[in-house]
């Protein structure tokens, strides 16, 4: 049942487009998005609701906007100005492309241009700053990533926290979510699309896995490779689905010395079951067919078949590390039940349960309706777990 009067919704009869619109305000504290600029595109689309083509349109413009902004910035030599510009026209464009279906050519280009939007940004930044890195996966394919160093200065090896993805966010999008407050903690952040996400299924053809300690593993394998990395002090976390990601790679890659589940998973082809039961009638973050897609699948009954596996129950009974649940009071994809059973079931001896509360706020998925209080609760704890 969708609780959207409990939180700002800027378009309240479709859920799917406010927890869109509000990922990107949300993260405003972090230089996503400028208010006056997405009320521009929100207003554009108040008499279109629902109509993903629109959506497209409106917010591709105006990435296309700031990218020309950005542009003329730079020839200028004012490189604070573009970076900012640039960050937000790739913000802009992924949220422009997230409802696109299918990915067409046309959504494809504009994701090219949101992530060469992001590394132009990049070359501009000092601080946090974003260095683009290839991960060997398998079968002399990559996995691409973003290292956000803790600090340029420290010569000694410093802790890092993999951040994966979930179902329909990427590592640049996963940047905005407070990165930079974590690196002042003194903990660098490895941004990774993993199979399925982002870059990697766009323009890798890397499939999702359930095995997500695979990917994981070679995440920790490229940074023991790095001198300024502390091998013995690498954390995982990831949001969304990635409540399914991070405990499950935790629970199997014993070199994890921390995760957090940020929105709980327990049993994820049993969420897509309820849903199809309810015919879609209820609160996703993305269109149903996103789903067949992400598995490369031709239905959501072949995707029911797919996700056979994505289940947590015999998995983290094994997880040893510390571990960090955040999940919203009311949240209305995952159940707390769902959280209950996944956080009960983890075999660590020092976990923790966060549930942001209505009177808190912070009660929806991932605390989309009030991000910092979650955001600096989870890097407080890792600081805790990795720099003490």
């Amino acid at each position: 049942m969708s609780t959207q009067r409990n939180w700002f919704a800027y378009f309240p009869e479709n859920y799917t487009w406010s927890a869109g619109f509000l990922i990107v305000a949300g993260t405003a504290p972090w230089g996503s998005c400028d208010i006056g600029e997405i009320d521009r595109v929100g207003k554009r689309l108040k008499d279109r609701v629902g109509d993903n083509d629109a959506w497209f349109e409106e917010w591709t413009k105006m990435a296309g906007t700031l990218e020309k902004m950005a542009k003329e910035a730079a020839a200028k030599g004012q490189t604070v100005t573009a970076a900012g510009f640039y960050r937000r026209a790739c913000m802009y464009y992924q949220t422009g492309e997230r409802f696109r279906q299918p990915k067409d050519q046309k959504a494809l280009d504009t994701y090219r241009r949101a992530v060469d939007c992001m590394k132009e940004a990049s070359k501009y930044m000092d601080f946090p700053s974003f260095e683009y890195v290839e991960i060997p996966y398998l079968d002399g394919k990559s996995l691409p990533a973003i290292f956000v160093k803790a600090s340029a200065a420290q010569q000694t090896p410093q802790p890092t926290v993999v951040f994966f993805d979930g179902l329909d966010v990427t590592k640049e999008i996963c940047s905005f979510f407070g990165v930079s407050d974590l690196v002042r903690r003194g903990i660098s952040c490895l941004l990774v699309d993993g199979p399925g996400n982002g870059e990697s299924v766009r323009f890798r053809g890397l499939p999702v896995r359930y095995d997500q300690e695979v990917p994981a593993g070679a995440t920790v394998d490229y940074l023991e490779t790095r001198s300024d990395v502390d091998p013995d002090r690498i954390g995982v976390m990831a949001l969304s689905l990635g409540g399914y990601y991070a405990p499950r790679a935790a629970s199997f890659e014993k070199r994890f010395k921390a995760c957090v589940a940020w929105g709980a998973q327990w049993d994820y082809q049993q969420v897509w079951k309820r849903r199809l039961e309810a015919a879609f009638k209820t609160d996703l973050s993305v269109p149903p067919d996103h789903i067949c897609w992400f598995t490369g699948t031709n239905s959501v009954e072949e995707a029911l078949v797919f996700l056979e596996k994505f289940k947590l129950k015999g998995a983290v009974e094994q997880m040893e590390c510390p571990f960090l649940m955040v999940h919203g009071a009311l949240d209305s994809q995952i159940s707390m039940e769902d959280a209950q059973a996944c956080f009960d079931a983890v075999g660590s001896k020092d976990k923790t349960l966060k549930v942001f509360t209505e009177d808190e706020g912070g009660l929806q998925h991932c605390n989309i309706d009030y991000l910092w209080p979650s955001v600096q609760y989870m890097y407080d704890w890792l600081a805790e777990k990795l720099t003490r």
